[in-house]
């Protein structure tokens, strides 16, 4: 009888990794293949008031990434590691000590239990602004501009020197997305119109897509070769029939007027809020990645598109979205 398959993952209480919990523990139920999940985390349980808490069979380690002692004092062998885990906001120093650090820190603790696979996610943001017309992986040279996007491609590379595999996303989408579509909302407040009217094509994917797909490269018989990927869906999405399927849903108001690109700067440079002109840029301009590689290689069907997926998400978007509005007229 074959063994249990040993999967460390990190970052299983987060958006993309509560998802890749559920969807290793369905692969493990579809297939029969015995699964021993150990869940890296500050807690030594599941957060009671979260989803992953009702995942059977799982053993919630205390760690924290920018501590190496924590991760020494972790046992046992393991076959796979996913690493989710990764600080988005804060200084450099901050995202620098569990992005890169935690991330080197991590993979010599993976050798150490004698991981064979490493899968790990990064982001597209690493080739920093735009436009990007359907390149390749480092067709051009990355290019990061934020703290988070820096220290993120900083931290595949001991990945990638592990022989590791790197998945580089586009925009998120699905229950859960608190960046996405919270800062369309806002920047369609400050902009009210279709922005260069809705031409700029995106590489988004949805969340339970990203996490099949991950759970298949962390289950697969015979991995991809090492190296990284981009991990969105195949198809591109214009900006425009993205704001128009959120409006169908009643997620966003719909934007009555097209509007050329200068005069929706001149408006957001009028109306300050949260979103910079970069994050405008990069909801509203060309920013795809060829994306079919990944794909292909684990043959994982991509599902049928990230609007169509919009319907599942859209009540919980619908109620976070109230609860900002809420407090935002509380304070």
């Amino acid at each position: 009888m074959n063994r249990p398959l040993r999967v460390v993952l990190t970052g299983a209480t987060g958006f993309v990794g509560s998802r890749v919990l559920h969807e290793l523990a369905a692969s493990a139920r579809e297939t029969g293949r015995e699964l021993s999940i150990r869940a890296l985390g500050r807690s030594a349980s599941a957060p009671a008031s979260t989803s992953v808490s009702a995942v059977p069979d799982v053993t919630w380690v205390p760690v924290d990434l920018t501590d190496r002692a924590s991760l020494r004092e972790v046992e046992g062998g393991a076959d796979v590691l996913i690493h989710l885990a990764s600080r988005i906001s804060g200084d450099e120093a901050q995202c620098a000590a569990v992005n890169v650090r935690g991330t080197a820190a991590l993979v010599d603790a993976a050798d150490r239990w004698g991981v064979d696979r490493v899968v790990h996610l990064s982001t597209a943001a690493v080739y920093g602004p735009g436009p990007h017309r359907g390149i390749a992986v480092d067709e051009i040279a990355p290019a990061p501009v934020s703290p988070a996007s820096r220290t993120r491609l900083a931290g595949e590379t001991p990945v990638l020197a592990a022989g590791g595999i790197v998945l580089r996303p586009g925009l998120v989408l699905g229950a859960g997305d608190r960046w996405v579509v919270p800062a369309l909302a806002e920047l369609l407040e400050r902009v009210p119109a279709r922005w260069d009217g809705g031409r700029g094509l995106l590489s988004l994917v949805g969340v339970d897509d990203l996490a099949r797909l991950i759970a298949a490269l962390a289950t697969a018989p015979d991995a991809p070769a090492s190296g990284v990927y981009h991990a969105s869906h195949p198809r591109p999405v214009s900006n425009g029939d993205l704001m128009a399927a959120l409006a169908a849903l009643d997620v966003l108001p719909w934007a009555e007027e097209d509007w050329p690109w200068e005069a929706c700067l001149d408006r957001l440079r009028s109306t300050p809020g949260r979103m910079s002109e970069r994050q405008f840029s990069l909801l509203a301009q060309d920013h795809w990645y060829a994306s079919e590689d990944i794909w292909h290689a684990t043959s994982c069907p991509p599902g049928p598109g990230p609007l169509t997926r919009l319907a599942a998400a859209a009540p919980w978007y619908r109620a976070f979205l109230a609860e900002r509005r809420v407090a935002g007229a509380a304070r």
